[in-house]
């Protein structure tokens, strides 16, 4: 495995794997736990938005994970808000703290105010999508050969991408964060030059965190509960 670039809430890495165990390692992180906003109680709403929007708005802040969670897992959030303005995510007080506090929930004028609960509760993305933790998707490492002719052009546009010379041909590996093959062919077709593509066998993995908990954690965690199920389902034909 070799990690290709980490920033922010996303990270980019290679590794030979099965498709199909990336894949499902990829659908289990609809099953890792995490917290989200399940029910808002509103006691004054002076905003332009109807109570059932402002509630759908507060369901979908992303909640930091610092802990363990579990079926069991709560929290409550009260937001009180007088001023003229843009009423944001940070202005919700309590445990857990939301993972954005910029994200705008709607807006006051001069006397207006908007006052709530928001009871907080764990669940599986799964069951809905405010509970997803991110995304992670892939592609496959590819080693594209062209025409030794167009190397400075290919080097101008893809400057980060490894290109070695070999005989009339150049080999460009096409195996960082930026997808390049669609950019080579155009220049090589452009050209009337031909072009031949074949797959490493490495696989190009992102992760996205919406920010609950870090991308590295929705990694192991998802590993972790797709192990869970596959030791349980072992332990059940076992007693078959």
């Amino acid at each position: 495995m070799k990690k290709i670039e980490k920033t922010g809430n996303q990270i980019v890495f290679a590794a030979e794997m099965e498709e199909s165990l990336v894949n499902a390692v990829r659908r289990y992180i609809h099953q890792i736990p995490v917290l989200a906003v399940d029910t808002v109680e509103i006691s004054r709403n002076d905003s332009p938005l109807y109570d059932e929007t402002v509630a759908h708005r507060i369901g979908l802040i992303p909640l930091k994970v610092e802990k363990a969670v579990n079926d069991k897992s709560e929290g409550k959030l009260n937001l009180d808000v007088k001023r003229d303005g843009i009423v944001y995510s940070g202005d919700l007080k309590g445990s857990p703290k939301v993972a954005y506090d910029n994200i705008p929930i709607t807006t006051l004028a001069k006397g207006q105010e908007l006052k709530l609960t928001a009871n907080v509760k764990a669940g599986t993305g799964a069951e809905h999508s405010k509970f997803s933790p991110g995304l992670m998707f892939y592609r496959h490492a590819i080693e594209l050969t062209l025409d030794k002719s167009l190397h400075d052009e290919i080097r101008s546009i893809c400057p980060a991408n490894e290109v070695k010379e070999k005989g009339d041909k150049i080999i460009v590996f096409d195996d960082l964060k930026k997808e390049v093959t669609d950019v080579c062919e155009s220049i090589s077709h452009k050209n009337k030059k031909k072009t031949e593509s074949k797959a490493t066998g490495d696989l190009i993995i992102t992760i996205e965190s919406f920010g609950q908990i870090d991308p590295e954690d929705i990694l192991k965690k998802s590993v972790e509960v797709l192990k869970k199920d596959l030791n349980d389902l072992a332990k059940s034909v076992d007693k078959a």
